[in-house]
């Protein structure tokens, strides 16, 4: 998602108490900039930061790290989290493909991406997140064992991404086309904005859950 550019969003996240401002420092010590060591989930991709805010309030005891590499798209999820100063979690402004540089080894416990953007043409293939190189990436970051969840209304992102899980080292736990009507993978379901925008005109969402090899 991206929105028209905030002039000095750059320089106002950079102030901003929520947003971690020397990630590469942190790599291999993230539970350091929490009040307790506890789970790492991570959202890659979180927009104007709904879904993690509300995660993180209802999960209290996981720690959750929000990512984002537009500026002003996260300056909009700072302005929100001033009113809701959640302990267990930050932000961060980098780009996904370069997760590696930020993180440990299995330093992370679980990952979502929700409503990735779907870079609809073949030759954009390898941007997709969902996609084996980005897989590949985030294996690195993950304990073993540990979780990816991705949501999606885009039937052919969706489709592609299933056939990404066991080239990117993953195995298929579950999966549904409708999880709005998929009573065990709906259970503690937490809505994003894009989630609730799309359900509620009639699409379908799709879900899976993987688990690194």
């Amino acid at each position: 998602m991206r929105l028209r550019h905030i002039k000095g969003a750059e320089e106002m996240i950079a102030a901003n108490r929520f947003v971690i401002q020397n990630p590469a420092e942190m790599k291999g010590h993230w539970q350091d900039v929490f009040p307790d060591n506890q789970p790492l989930h991570v959202e890659i991709g979180m927009g104007k930061g709904r879904f993690i805010m509300d995660m993180a309030e209802a999960h209290p005891e996981i720690n959750y790290i929000g990512i984002e590499m537009y500026s002003s798209v996260l300056l909009r999820a700072t302005q929100k989290m001033e009113e809701r100063e959640l302990s267990n979690l930050r932000f961060l402004l980098i780009d996904a493909a370069t997760i590696q540089d930020f993180f440990e080894e299995g330093e992370i416990d679980q990952i979502y991406l929700n409503f990735s953007d779907p870079w609809p043409k073949d030759r954009h293939a390898k941007r997709r997140l969902p996609s084996r190189q980005f897989l590949e990436r985030f294996a690195h970051v993950l304990r073993d064992e540990g979780h990816i969840e991705f949501k999606t209304d885009n039937r052919g992102l969706f489709d592609f991404a299933l056939e990404e899980v066991e080239p990117g080292g993953f195995t298929l736990l579950k999966s549904t086309f409708d999880l709005h009507n998929t009573a065990d993978m709906m259970e503690g379901n937490i809505m994003t904005e894009y989630e609730e925008k799309f359900s509620s005109i009639g699409n379908p969402i799709c879900k899976y859950i993987i688990e690194k090899k």
